[in-house]
């Protein structure tokens, strides 16, 4: 009897492509992905890769073609469709934004009422639009947004935004943000009880990456008169780890943080009498 294989689909190529196929990896699933390559199949984990274009992953999903998929939210919305979100990949996270040119005098979103705007995205701005009693044409292309309003093309566009560099280096304003974005995980119904196996058990690899990549692990020396303020500071999973020093009064502390406060957790640990402070990255973090 063959063994039970997942497939997954992400996209070929694109701004999730290199991180979707950077998780894999660090999950340990090894495949090789060479350029052009429309499937591949792992060496050591029951996994089947499609690299399809992006806007056609939730279709493969939903015709069972690929069981589950990595994919922006803001597809999802976009196609209205009802799969599965499994999970948030902590990556592709960006904005669908309402921009403008800098000479358009922009109040509210009224400002924007018998107005031309380009996107890529009509089903998502249509909708933004009823619900704040806006009427404006809608122009539907397929890429290049941010130039439509210095062709003349349209008065303002919608389109996504990461760092807005683009917006700016074409003379746009983002001026509303209609949704946020970032990769996630979906999957469709109905698998089979061997292939469910084979998702939980990517699942659990894929949570322990992602845990790690929010968190850091610090290790520290400290006198031991200061263990119980430091220990405040550093409440880890449960509690940190004590372990005595060679040289008297001394212990070293380790524990896991979470990455957004390490500049701020290892100042107050340096105030409070702390050495030898070093932080480092989690490859996988189980809960």
């Amino acid at each position: 009897m063959r063994a039970a294989k997942l497939k997954i689909a992400i996209q070929r190529s694109g701004r999730l492509s290199d991180s979707s196929l950077d998780l894999l990896h660090k999950c340990d699933v090894r495949f090789d992905n060479g350029l052009g390559k429309l499937k591949s199949v792992a060496h050591n984990f029951p996994l089947e890769i499609l690299f399809i274009r992006d806007d056609d992953i939730p279709r493969y999903v939903e015709d069972a073609v690929a069981d589950v998929g990595i994919v922006g939210e803001n597809v999802l919305a976009e196609q209205a469709s009802s799969l599965t979100r499994l999970e948030k990949l902590g990556f592709g996270r960006c904005r669908l934004s309402v921009a403008v040119p800098n000479a358009f005098e922009y109040t509210n979103i009224s400002s924007l009422a018998g107005k031309r705007i380009a996107t890529s995205y009509p089903g998502l701005l249509a909708n933004f639009l009823r619900e704040n009693s806006v009427d404006a044409e809608i122009h539907s292309i397929s890429g290049s947004v941010e130039i439509a309003p210095s062709v003349g093309l349209a008065d303002a566009v919608c389109d996504l935004v990461s760092s807005g560099n683009t917006l700016f280096s074409n003379g746009l304003s983002e001026v509303k943000v209609i949704m946020e974005s970032e990769a996630t995980l979906i999957a469709r119904s109905g698998l089979n009880s061997a292939t469910q196996a084979v998702l939980d058990s990517l699942m659990f690899r894929l949570r322990a990456v992602n845990a790690a990549r929010e968190n850091k692990y610090i290790m520290l020396n400290a006198p031991n008169a200061k263990l119980p303020e430091i220990q405040l500071l550093l409440p880890g999973l449960k509690s940190p780890t004590i372990t005595p020093l060679g040289k008297s009064g001394w212990s070293s502390v380790q524990s896991v943080i979470g990455r957004s406060d390490v500049w701020k957790v290892v100042e107050k640990v340096k105030k409070v009498g702390a050495k030898g402070v070093l932080v480092v990255s989690i490859d996988q973090m189980i809960r």
